[in-house]
């Protein structure tokens, strides 16, 4: 097996900068009570003001004043390890959050889908710059060498053979030891993985705890390391709280792109779509607003999923500035894509009906977009009516695709019979009373019409439709 380990050396800071229009600008995380605040993580821009992790707010306000700050939240951090757990799902069918702030992937099962290592790697990292989560990624034979190799390294990948070779070097504080045995090798004047395996393994175990050699056999592959596998959840919820009361559908643009692109990232691990979710607009004096978005079929792709609830949220009218977004998803059905053709002719001018059906419904409303149904009635201008555009037409016979408002007399001679006479006697019930002698009927020019006659009527023929 090979194992790759997603080390995020700022899941803290890059959760909160995805969320921000200007992610270039300076940028604190904060921590630490009210009395004593603390710069708990500092962006490059804020870095480049010479703020650094560890100081305290007045000492960084002394400094400079043009930067801004967010709340350092443990929880954020969890939701976020759940998004990119969701997200490597689709990859890997092991994965595990065993490590703080890490990801694991069994790869080798998935190498002969997505490829060889390099261009599998490749396609990670293109995916997660654009999630906009900075990245560490190292392989190796096991999920433990695999994270300690993270520390030290990004772009590796090792082998069985390799695997002694590049551990050897790595210095002992990195190994995953505690803090206690980490200093105690210190002391000895141990610096690295290949000084402490030259060490009597008896006299280790005489002097350390059994969770050192644990440790050791764990790294170099000789113990399994018990992991936890992520399984993703039958619902999706994720919020943005805004910097400012926002009070125009423009300005919650932004917020509301990244919630579409998180989920369709989450389906798509999850390999499910969404027929309905709720954005909540979150006010301060007033219940949240909600903006149901409901879709006649599963849907997954991000930049639908966004267009469609844009549409939904510029028919909303704000009644108070909003202080955040948040998305709720709980209905998640199989996503089946759509069977396309080979050779497309034209797929930059092409849409498929499902998505420009959902595109008319969220633009001009769930009644605006309407379908053809059949009724029970066998009378042919009380056979159709308007329904919804998801209803399919049960079969019924032989019947033209254009029905005249008011029929017509046709002269004598102008068609020729071709089918017929079929008899429609229905209406009784309702006063609308009809018995009539339906023919099928060709004109010189080779038109196709639909023709009756009034029983017991000697009249001219009436043309009552024409078929395709």
């Amino acid at each position: 097996m090979r194992w790759a380990c997603i080390l995020f050396p700022q899941l803290a800071m890059d959760g909160v900068l995805r969320q921000r229009s200007d992610a270039d600008a300076p940028l604190v995380l904060l921590a630490g009570t009210a009395q004593r605040r603390r710069l708990q993580a500092v962006n490059p821009a804020a870095r480049a003001l010479g703020l650094k992790p560890g100081q305290s707010l007045t000492a960084a306000q002394a400094l400079s004043q043009h930067f801004a700050t967010a709340e350092y939240d443990p929880a954020a951090i969890e939701r976020w390890q759940q998004l990119l757990a969701a997200w490597g799902y689709r990859f890997s069918a092991q994965v595990s959050l065993h490590y703080p702030r890490c990801l694991l992937l069994e790869v080798q099962s998935s190498l002969g889908l997505f490829g060889p290592w390099p261009r599998f790697e490749a396609r990670l990292r293109e995916e997660l710059t654009a999630l906009g989560f900075q990245h560490r990624i190292t392989v190796a034979p096991n999920p433990a060498a695999a994270r300690v190799l993270a520390n030290a390294h990004d772009g590796l990948a090792v082998g069985d053979e390799t695997l002694h070779q590049a551990l050897a070097p790595l210095p002992v504080e990195r190994l995953g030891f505690s803090r206690e045995a980490s200093s105690a090798f210190a002391r000895m004047g141990v610096r690295n993985l290949a000084q402490l395996l030259a060490l009597p393994r008896d006299g280790l175990a005489k002097r350390f705890p059994a969770e050192v050699l644990s440790q050791l056999d764990t790294l170099l592959g000789q113990r399994p390391l018990a992991l936890a596998f992520y399984r993703p959840p039958d619902r999706f919820e994720a919020r943005i709280e805004l910097n400012f009361e926002v009070e125009s559908h423009q300005a919650l643009l932004f917020p509301l792109r990244r919630l579409t692109a998180d989920l369709a990232t989450y389906l798509a691990g999850r390999d499910s779509g969404v027929q309905r979710f709720v954005l909540y607009l979150e006010h301060r004096n007033r219940p949240a607003s909600q903006v149901p978005v409901g879709l006649l079929s599963a849907e997954r792709e991000a930049a639908m999923l966004f267009e469609l609830t844009r549409g939904r949220l510029e028919q909303q009218q704000l009644p108070e500035p909003v202080l955040a977004v948040r998305l709720v998803a709980r209905d998640l059905p199989p996503f089946v894509p759509e069977h396309q053709r080979l050779f497309e002719e034209r797929p930059q001018q092409s849409l498929p009906w499902e998505q420009l059906r959902e595109r008319l419904r969220a633009r001009l409303g769930d009644d605006a977009v309407q379908g053809l149904g059949a009724r029970a009635d066998h009378r042919p201008e009380q056979a159709w009516s308007s329904q919804s555009a998801d209803v399919a037409l049960p079969p019924c016979g032989p019947r033209p695709g254009w029905l005249l408002a008011e029929p017509q007399p046709l002269r004598e001679g102008s068609v020729q019979v071709q089918a017929g006479p079929e008899r429609i006697e229905s209406g009784w019930w309702d006063g609308g009373d009809v018995r009539r002698d339906y023919y099928r009927v060709e004109t010189r020019a080779g038109q196709r019409g639909w023709a009756f006659r009034t029983v017991g009527n000697d009249g001219p023929l009436l043309l009552h439709g024409w078929f395709a």
